[in-house]
């Protein structure tokens, strides 16, 4: 079994050693040339995807379903012990084995589409940290490891999404992707803790299913809150409804970057997290019922929605924010190969779309070229199911991207923004009544500056 060893460590340790190798020639002064830097991470990618391969045919040829990897103990105290291991099993080496191919394939198109573009080095030293992010999240043994490779691919995704910093719209757009993380990994946190404090192992281990996954706990209630919290966490990643209003801003960053992270590995994190806690969902079918309703309103408003858009990396956005939702539905039905299979067979296609998205105004005049007239619409048969009078609403309504942006803004994200100004206001006003000071000074709210980061 040391084939198996060997390639559950590498596609972690690989791109962990491919980014400190590029990171540490750039902080140094002496960065990688383009050729150099390519080369070592394709290889790496290359060789994690043949190891994973060798891994999957040992698997097999054994009939063994599942294999752990022990890397040792973190740290332990008097009632919890941080274990660190990976597991490879029917759903995390298909995962692993899209992840390495996936990222490999973007790092050579990126060689030449990136091509003397000043980031150059910036942007393979982040997609090589991403690729260990994404290869921890889905190896991880655990949810308190996989928590790490998931705020790797947190932290990535911000950076990318403002990679092009000259200009201030990817850097505010950035800044929500991060906020709309942290908020919801909150949910992820808190199931974690739940867990523990149940009394219940947080690893992945075998629970009776096809698939190994994390336990459920014995009472309901415990089980429902771990659930949604856990749905929760997903929503964020995913850019599920009423938290996606981030993923069509995500794509101010380089077309590479959009295609793997929300066309195909970083926006199916939250289906796969949700397949590993299958069991628990199983035990609480509120929150199964919840994952349904999230994953079919996201389906609707995302379909709505993409229909408005007017450029085409807008409409991929919400096309995938639309499959996801499907995937969510799936799983909450209990749907689990259908979703593992939905899963790789969108993350292809919609990684293809949006690498070709640059090249679509150039295909398009083709086509109109080769059949001599303009193409037609698509999608014109679902306005003739549609009343009238009710299409100049639907139309409005998908303009504004169901209104949820304006809701989180104007009364979410507003209320908290007064009640922190109103703190500010006190606080003011107490160090000028303690330096006796008549009136406050002249207030320097830094507070008002979060509302910019939100529009």
């Amino acid at each position: 079994m040391a084939i198996v060893q060997f390639a559950s460590i590498f596609a972690v340790a690989g791109p962990a050693l491919a980014f400190t190798i590029l990171a540490l020639g750039a902080w140094f002064g002496r960065p990688l040339s383009e050729r150099a830097g390519a080369r070592v991470v394709g290889l790496t990618f290359a060789v994690s995807f043949l190891g994973l391969l060798g891994a999957g045919a040992t698997m097999i040829g054994t009939g063994t379903d599942a294999f752990r990897t022990p890397l040792g103990v973190w740290f332990t105290t008097s009632h919890h012990r941080f274990e660190l291991g990976l597991v490879l099993d029917r759903l995390s080496l298909p995962m692993s084995l899209f992840g390495s191919a996936l990222v490999g394939l973007v790092a050579a198109f990126s060689a030449r589409y990136l091509h003397r573009e000043p980031g150059w080095t910036r942007f393979y030293v982040l997609l090589s940290l991403f690729g260990a992010g994404v290869q921890l999240v889905v190896l991880a043994g655990s949810l308190d490891l996989l928590y790490v490779g998931w705020e790797f691919v947190a932290l990535t995704s911000m950076l990318l999404i403002a990679f092009f910093h000259d200009r201030p719209a990817p850097v505010r757009h950035g800044l929500r992707a991060i906020l709309t993380y942290r908020l919801c990994d909150v949910g992820m946190l808190g199931a974690v803790v739940w867990l523990h404090h149940v009394g219940v192992p947080a690893t992945v281990r075998d629970v009776g299913d096809p698939f190994l996954g994390i336990g459920a706990p014995d009472g309901l209630l415990d089980a429902t809150v771990v659930g949604l919290l856990l749905l929760f966490a997903t929503m964020g990643k995913s850019a599920q409804a009423p938290l996606g209003g981030w993923l069509p801003r995500a794509m101010e960053g380089p077309t590479p970057s959009s295609a793997v992270f929300y066309g195909a590995l970083s926006i199916h994190l939250g289906p796969y997290l949700l397949l590993r806690a299958a069991p628990i969902l199983e035990r609480a079918p509120i929150a199964a019922g919840a994952v349904v309703a999230v994953g079919a309103v996201t389906a609707l408003h995302a379909t709505f929605a993409g229909r408005a858009q007017t450029d085409i990396k807008s409409q991929l956005a919400y096309a995938s924010m639309a499959q996801v939702g499907l995937i969510f539905v799936e799983i909450g039905l209990g749907l689990r190969f259908v979703a593992l299979a939905h899963i790789v067979g969108h993350a292809s296609l919609r990684t293809l779309q949006i690498l070709r998205s640059p090249s679509i105004l150039h295909d398009h005049r083709a086509l109109e070229r080769a059949t001599g007239a303009p193409l037609p619409e698509a999608g014109a048969h679902l306005e003739a199911w549609l009343p009238a009078s009710f299409r100049p609403w639907l139309y409005r309504f998908s303009l504004e991207r169901g209104y949820f942006d304006a809701m989180l803004e104007g009364r979410m994200l507003g209320a908290v923004l007064r009640f922190l100004r109103a703190l500010d206001r006190l606080d003011e006003a107490w160090v000028s009544w303690l330096e006796g000071e008549a009136t406050p000074p002249a207030r320097r709210n830094e507070v008002s500056k979060f509302s910019e980061v939100s529009r």
